[in-house]
């Protein structure tokens, strides 16, 4: 079976990696001609919107699915009108605007934060009045990594956080006081099997991800739980997705969803009995689904900018390596390592050792 996966990033690659041993093959549509993901399988270099290219991916698939949310919707039709596209287009629609995810999950009975939406300075003018602040301005479309968001701490922030988004719409959101970042990732198949993982405990520095970890029997699990539930079910997903939360006291808040793999779910690879990548696979071919049980407890560190030397990250023999065969650049995730192990002392001691190593390493 040959599955196509728009873009051929990271997370194409680790997607493939978790598909080979199944007997699975893969083809890839994307513009970069050094995609670390290439050498996985067949690569078409193109636009996203070539439509010859994209008739000879969906001829040439039996299944299609994508590493990013950032891919336009039409094009999800126009492949769909021919081969399976999973997720489906509408995780997608609703995902790519901020408004309208938003409005999705309060229609849910899914708690946000207070938002409004901005489209001119004025407009956001009007809404801290109602908003408050702290506050963060977001760019309702493309944001990612902390790309296009501004934090808001008083009114005299207000026009040059305008001017920063350069006056694309917007949304602006309530700040949320927050004990933890968490996210729980879960598989629905296209029979509508769905399994869910232990809940992430998730750190980040300057909005991107740094540190991702599994909590064992976790308080808010069967909240995160039920609430990822009712998101698959209103949307007939099938796919991994990942729902990222802030837990405040005994309550989750939604922040945003990703109808793909995810960053925080990398510690699933040696962490889990099946990773989030394999039952991605699974679920799309509507294949039976994995046990998400955790094996111990596990952690990933992201490396941004910079990859400490092998040698030291591999001398702790606990720790796994993934190289993503991306070229250095600041900002640029490049690699991580995942920890695991049965006893939590020398869980955080081995936590304490990656951090470390990633801040002398990190040039973001």
């Amino acid at each position: 079976m040959i599955i196509g996966i728009l873009g051929a990033g990271q997370l194409a690659r680790m997607l493939a990696l978790a598909g080979k041993p199944l007997g699975l093959k893969f083809i890839f549509l994307d513009p970069t001609p050094e995609s670390c993901a290439a050498d996985l399988g067949k690569h078409l270099i193109g636009d996203y919107t070539d439509k010859a290219l994209l008739t000879q991916f969906a001829a040439e698939a039996d299944i299609i699915t994508y590493e990013f949310e950032n891919v336009p919707v039409e094009i999800i039709h126009f492949l769909a009108e021919s081969t399976p596209v999973y997720p489906p287009e509408k995780a997608l629609a609703v995902s790519q605007d901020r408004i309208t995810e938003k409005q999705f999950c309060r229609n849910l009975g899914i708690p946000t934060a207070a938002f409004a939406t901005v489209s001119s300075l004025a407009d956001l003018e009007q809404a801290m009045t109602s908003i408050g602040y702290p506050a963060i301005l977001k760019t309702r479309r493309f944001g990612y990594d902390g790309k296009g968001q501004v934090v808001l701490r008083k009114a005299q922030d207000l026009a040059d956080a305008w001017d920063a988004v350069q006056n694309a719409p917007c949304v602006v959101e309530s700040f949320v006081p927050f004990d933890r970042e968490v996210s729980i990732i879960a598989s629905r198949s296209v029979s509508g099997h769905t399994v869910y993982y232990p809940l992430s405990e998730n750190t980040h520095e300057k909005g991107i991800l740094r540190l991702a970890k599994n909590t064992l029997r976790d308080p808010l699990q069967a909240q995160a739980e039920q609430m990822i539930n009712t998101l698959l079910t209103a949307l007939d997903y099938v796919g991994t997705i990942a729902l990222e939360l802030f837990a405040v006291d005994d309550q989750l808040i939604v922040n945003e969803f990703a109808p793909r793999v995810h960053n925080s779910g990398h510690w699933t690879i040696e962490g889990s009995e099946t990773s989030q990548f394999e039952n991605h696979l699974r679920a799309i071919i509507d294949w039976p689904l994995g046990a998400t049980n955790s094996i111990g407890y596990a952690a990933m560190q992201n490396f941004i900018g910079g990859v400490p030397s092998s040698n030291k990250l591999l001398s702790l023999s606990q720790v796994h390596l993934h190289l993503y065969d991306k070229a250095a650049r600041k900002g640029r995730k490049i690699a991580h390592a995942t920890a695991r192990t049965d006893s939590l002392e020398n869980f955080t001691d081995l936590i304490a050792l990656l951090t470390e190593l990633a801040k002398q390493s990190d040039d973001s």
